[in-house]
């Protein structure tokens, strides 16, 4: 075979590849969904304790800080900031390619790049458990992020359980969020307002992105339909948007990781 011939083969496979991620994000109706009521409804009734609806509660460090290097993975002298991972064998195999496609969009436009596991001590292990969560940020050896067969498997909540991975909290708890959205307390169940704490976040001298795949929808945590999150001034600013992970959601990862 040709030089010429190798390359352009090689330019058909990538665009096959990309017109199959393409199709298994649009596939099932998936612009539709609304990540944040969908996670919060799966994950109601956990049998795990959970923050903010879908962060697991550390069990070594106090998860409000989750800033440092010891949290972050590690970035390799070629850039790259490899993160193994394992798909768990509960999932059909259709399923696993869904997982994996949301994994290779963070590889496009970022330094992170999922890679099968071999023997790396520190992990992800994609499982079929009770909700849709993720730990924040690195936390060493096996670490678990959710993805129920049944009610997680969208492209934009299996890059939101990743991005927390990542190490990244919703957006709404932001410590300048008062500035940018109003929490209406009195519509929230009082047995939750603690998910609507604010957090002492790195911001990373970004803006406060209404359209990142980590902000929740207006009626998170609603006890009477009614809005509990309410963008200001202009409370016809579209939040909890369904595609995927927004322009500043990536560059925020790349500022993070140093990318």
């Amino acid at each position: 075979m040709s030089r010429f011939a190798g390359l352009l083969m090689l330019l058909l496979l990538g665009l096959a590849q990309a017109y199959q991620d393409e199709e298994f994000q649009e596939q099932d109706g998936e612009d539709t969904v609304d990540i944040s009521a969908t996670i919060l409804t799966v994950n109601n009734g956990s049998e795990v304790l959970l923050l903010e609806g879908d962060l697991l509660v550390p069990k070594t460090r106090n998860a409000m800080k989750c800033w440092y290097q010891s949290c972050l993975w590690n970035r390799g002298s070629n850039g790259h900031v490899t993160i193994p991972y394992v798909v768990s064998r509960e999932f059909a195999e259709l399923e696993k390619r869904k997982i994996e496609t949301a994994m290779r969009s963070f590889h496009g436009s970022t330094c992170i790049r999922f890679v099968p596991r071999s023997n790396e001590f520190d992990y992800i292990s994609v499982e079929n458990k009770g909700g849709c969560y993720s730990a924040l940020g690195r936390q060493g050896g096996k670490q678990a992020v959710s993805i129920k067969r049944d009610g997680c498997l969208y492209h934009g909540i299996i890059q939101h359980e990743l991005n927390h991975a990542l190490g990244f909290y919703h957006e709404q708890t932001r410590s300048d969020r008062d500035g940018y959205v109003r929490i209406n307390w009195e519509n929230i169940d009082p047995a939750m307002v603690h998910n609507f704490d604010k957090q002492d976040t790195n911001n990373l001298n970004s803006p406060y992105d209404y359209a990142s795949v980590m902000h929740y929808g207006r009626t998170a945590f609603s006890t009477n339909g009614r809005d509990t999150i309410t963008p200001i001034p202009d409370a016809r600013v579209q939040i909890g948007q369904r595609q995927g992970m927004s322009n500043w959601d990536i560059r925020r990862i790349n500022m993070l990781y140093g990318c």
